[in-house]
């Protein structure tokens, strides 16, 4: 089996789409506060600042820059998903392979992420992640989904709060249709 190789730059921005196992599941709207105090205990271990995020019930987007000297953005996603996993109970029978690995069934084993190499991607990842909720048919607008950041990005005037739709949704981020 090939080694799969992340591009990791120390103190730099990311962008990352990563699913559940069973795209039909809510798991992650139904189960918030979990995902929300995972990610919060993972913050205070291991410090990343949080540009931008939206949860979908079976799938997610965030936009992170991490501290300089630090490009160990793997090890925030495992101590996320684990500690995830553990607070909630896993739906299907597992896998022989997913047991033997000790999971819970619940995450693909990967995420897609994205070095963002310049303010023109920056931008363009910020409208995707607060478009996706509207792109997904769960929101008429980017201020309606309430598992986002963009009201917060609005608060901070990175948006007007009428924003509906700029963003380029022609990729597909990572994202199965």
């Amino acid at each position: 089996m090939p080694e799969y190789r992340r591009h990791r730059v120390a103190g730099a921005t990311y962008f990352f789409t990563v699913n559940l196992l069973d795209r039909r599941s809510r798991l992650l709207t139904e189960r918030i506060g979990i995902l929300r105090q995972a990610v919060s205990r993972v913050r205070i271990l291991m410090l990343f600042h949080i540009d931008a995020w939206v949860v979908l019930p079976e799938h997610m987007h965030c936009l992170w820059t991490l501290s300089e000297g630090d490009g160990n953005f793997p090890k925030r996603w495992q101590a996320i998903k684990m500690a995830f996993s553990r607070s909630v109970t896993p739906g299907k029978p597992l896998s022989t392979s997913r047991r033997a690995r000790g999971e819970r069934g619940i995450w693909q084993r990967r995420y897609w992420e994205h070095t963002v190499r310049d303010d023109r991607e920056y931008a363009s990842h910020m409208d995707c992640i607060h478009f996706n909720p509207v792109k997904h048919g769960l929101a008429a607008s980017a201020a309606e989904w309430e598992f986002s950041s963009f009201r917060s990005c609005v608060r901070q005037g990175l948006y007007p709060a009428e924003w509906t739709s700029v963003a380029d949704t022609a990729g597909d981020w990572g994202e199965r249709r």
